[in-house]
């Protein structure tokens, strides 16, 4: 496999990339990170970590192919994680979704294709699946785009294939099942929930059937980071997950016994989704990263809620948040 020292991380200054930048350096590794450009001169959570003389940030918008194309000079690897990401958003800005994570990923991956770089993980996401058509999910399961969200992941997994079947392009797609940590956006359940508990007031929620795949941050930044060392078959796609499933209502149960509280849980019509666009059931089958690079989580569930009710405890933290406002 070859020698990879210095990689571009798109989507650096948000809650994973974040973390995953901080991850890249303590093993070594040069990064180039790149935020999303304001004239704030705003890094996101980028911020928070420490200077370092082996991590370079830049601003940018991957929806530029020129910048993409200057981005990408001198790196070894990309991990692009870059995307809109909120689904509710989805539905009220479906073109942005398009624009930026169809169109984006084709700009990274041509300006990858350019200059040569020896490897490309484009991030997928496991609502690409779908309502679980058997359980638990491999990749070979069957796509289906339940919101512009999840249409316009299938649409850029797609372009990212392309490039490997077009022009060799030495790609992989990481799939990672839902992620949660520190640093995580309010629109997520998780810290909705942690944040409510955490101010004394019941819990405004949504559909409370739904059961996902948590991942703590930590666990996918391993995962990210295993398929960029491992020299992993190329062209194809692989889970980030930890082969466990929990409804909406066990995480909140949860919650409840880590933070020792007796909040009441309200369930609001305004942040349910559209009845055929809710995914019912996603639970990760994990065993091609286990077999190709030997992955496995290190937190359990509780462990990682643990860490994360934690973080949120602190008063510099929450107070980031804008407490009483649905952010969609």
């Amino acid at each position: 496999m070859p020698e990879i020292k210095k990689v571009l991380l798109t989507g650096a200054d948000g809650f994973i990339g974040s973390h995953l930048t901080e991850y890249l350096l303590s093993k070594g590794y040069e990064v180039r990170a790149l935020s999303y450009y304001n004239s704030f001169n705003y890094w996101g959570w980028l911020e928070d970590i420490p200077a370092n003389n082996k991590l370079e940030i830049v601003a940018g918008d991957i929806r530029d192919p020129f910048f993409c194309n200057e981005i990408c000079k001198g790196m070894d690897a990309v991990l692009h994680l870059a995307a809109l990401i909120a689904i509710p958003f989805s539905y009220k800005a479906p073109q942005s979704y398009i624009d930026t994570n169809i169109n984006g990923t084709q700009n990274i991956c041509q300006a990858a294709m350019t200059h040569s770089l020896k490897k490309v993980i484009v991030t997928s996401t496991s609502e690409v699946y779908g309502s679980a058509m058997y359980v638990p999910i491999d990749e070979k399961h069957p796509l289906q785009p339940q919101s512009p969200y999840s249409a316009s992941k299938i649409g850029a997994d797609a372009m990212a294939m392309s490039y490997y079947y077009s022009f060799d392009l030495p790609l992989v797609l990481a799939r990672p099942f839902n992620t949660y940590g520190p640093r995580q956006s309010a629109r997520a359940v998780i810290p909705n929930m942690i944040i409510q508990m955490l101010n004394g007031k019941d819990v405004m929620i949504g559909d409370l059937t739904p059961t996902r795949d948590f991942n703590y941050v930590k666990d996918v930044c391993k995962g990210f980071t295993a398929l960029l060392e491992n020299d992993v078959s190329l062209g194809e796609v692989y889970n980030i997950g930890s082969n466990f499933e929990i409804s909406i209502q066990g995480v909140f149960d949860t919650l409840k016994e880590i933070i020792q509280t007796n909040v009441n849980l309200i369930q609001d019509p305004n942040r349910f989704r559209p009845q055929k666009s809710e995914v019912n059931r996603l639970w990760c089958d994990n065993a091609k990263i286990k077999k190709e690079c030997g992955y496995s989580p290190d937190y359990t569930f509780k462990l990682g809620l643990e860490e994360t009710v934690k973080w949120f405890g602190l008063k510099e933290n929450i107070s980031k948040y804008k407490d009483g406002i649905y952010n969609v």
